[in-house]
């Protein structure tokens, strides 16, 4: 996956923007301080972001408890999408506003749900049938060996100032699926994604094995990755 500027992501992990149509390096993160905006109304990513801002000492409200509008998630890229949720919220509110798009890429499955992974879960957010809609197309071509099995989570994060300036970053771990779903901690996909290394789901991990953060945690999950990113380069 690709940043705007056609570099991977994994070169720097980063990009710095300024308004306009033109993306331009800049040297430095600009720093976050004082109030922030979490663009998102999602309960689960709300809670996980707010435990990785805790430690920075971020005052953090959310759009949802603002009730602000989603926008249409229109881009074609986890980094588009989360850019436009957080521009969003940071032109409505004149607060910056961090927020993340992330979803399951599957491997047998061309990359899907990818940016569609919610959307697999409908309207009422019911992820034990998305797991199964996987499941039965894993099944249907074949895939039922875990070397055939393998899926990325992936996280984008953006953090948008009212001015216009952006900073994105973005990260991925890598995992077999597995059948049936393991564990009820965490929210989506968790519970069938075994991350590679470990011996427990997403679903069986506690918060803190998940994304916590060093010197305590390891910073395992995509978004953790992510904002390890983010925090080394805007939070000091």
């Amino acid at each position: 996956m690709t940043d705007d500027g056609g570099r991977t992501a994994d070169e720097d992990g980063r990009k710095g923007h300024s308004p306009g149509d033109v993306d331009l390096a800049s040297p430095g993160c600009r720093p976050i301080s004082g109030k922030l905006v979490i663009a998102t109304h999602n309960p689960g990513k709300l809670i996980e972001m707010r435990e990785l801002l805790a430690p920075y000492g971020i005052e953090a409200t959310s759009a949802g408890e603002l009730g602000l509008p989603e926008p249409d998630e229109t881009g074609m890229s986890f980094r588009e999408n989360a850019r436009i949720k957080a521009q969003a919220a940071a032109t409505a509110t004149g607060l910056p506003a961090f927020a993340d798009d992330s979803g399951l890429a599957v491997d047998a499955l061309d990359g899907a749900p990818g940016i569609h992974s919610a959307r697999w879960a409908g309207p009422d957010k019911d992820f034990s049938r998305a797991m199964a809609a996987i499941e039965d197309k894993l099944r249907e071509r074949g895939a039922t060996t875990p070397e055939r099995r393998k899926a990325q989570f992936v996280s984008a994060l953006c953090v948008a100032w009212p001015d216009g300036h952006v900073e994105d970053f973005e990260a991925r771990v890598d995992g077999t699926l597995v059948w049936p779903p393991r564990g009820e901690a965490g929210f989506g996909y968790d519970p069938m994604f075994l991350p590679d290394g470990h011996a427990r789901t997403f679903g069986e991990m506690s918060s803190a094995e998940k994304h916590g953060l060093p010197p305590r945690g390891k910073g395992l999950s995509h978004r953790a990755r992510a904002f390890l990113k983010l925090a080394e380069a805007c939070l000091g």
